[in-house]
């Protein structure tokens, strides 16, 4: 259970839908997406796509339509691993939804020479999880969701679907997924 985080300053809410797929449990991942759907930040309102996957040959790509908002996220929530590079060109791209988190949710993003769509389905028990503010010294944000694992998805790139599942994990006391959707997710930092 979340608790108040107290005297916080909202700095974005949104989506963060993820895919960590891997062939085998606990193998390397052969595709980690992470979409952002960001309704309230300091660089507007926008999406964004991080990927590396097998169908990008393990390349890593960068699709939005706000490239202010992107490098905002790259350096304040998104700011280790392998996506928080600002060097890495941002494509430009048109995103859309089809679907709810009964049955399907499929995001769906467009280039002038690719067509990427992420689904995800057969949806577990959602359950709300984050971290406080400040609970951290070297990440002092904080942060709530309500994950709503998937135990099947597809990611296909000019239509070729990319290798791997999703596999259960858990977090705390539920059980959760390698991909899910992250809704009503928000991003704080101690006042």
């Amino acid at each position: 259970m979340v608790s108040d985080p107290g005297p916080t300053d909202v700095l974005m809410t949104g989506e963060n839908n993820y895919m960590r797929l891997h062939d085998e449990e606990n193998g390397p991942m052969t595709t980690r997406a992470a979409h952002w759907r960001v309704l309230v930040s300091p660089g507007g309102p926008g999406h964004v796509l991080f990927l590396k996957s097998d169908v990008t040959l393990d390349e890593i790509r960068i699709y939005s339509d706000n490239i202010a908002m992107t490098r905002w996220l790259q350096e304040v929530i998104s700011n280790r691993g392998e996506f928080a590079d600002q060097g890495i060109p941002v494509i430009d791209a048109v995103f859309s939804r089809t679907g709810d988190a009964t049955y399907f949710w499929t995001e769906h993003v467009d280039t002038e020479e690719e067509t990427i769509a992420m689904t995800w389905f057969d949806f577990g028990k959602p359950f709300v999880t984050g971290t406080p503010a400040g609970s951290s010294p070297d990440r002092p944000l904080g942060w709530t969701s309500i994950f709503v694992p998937a135990r099947k998805v597809q990611l296909t790139l000019n239509g070729t679907a990319a290798m791997g599942r999703a596999f259960p994990e858990q977090r705390g006391d539920n059980v959760s997924s390698t991909a899910g959707l992250a809704l009503s997710e928000s991003w704080f930092q101690p006042r």
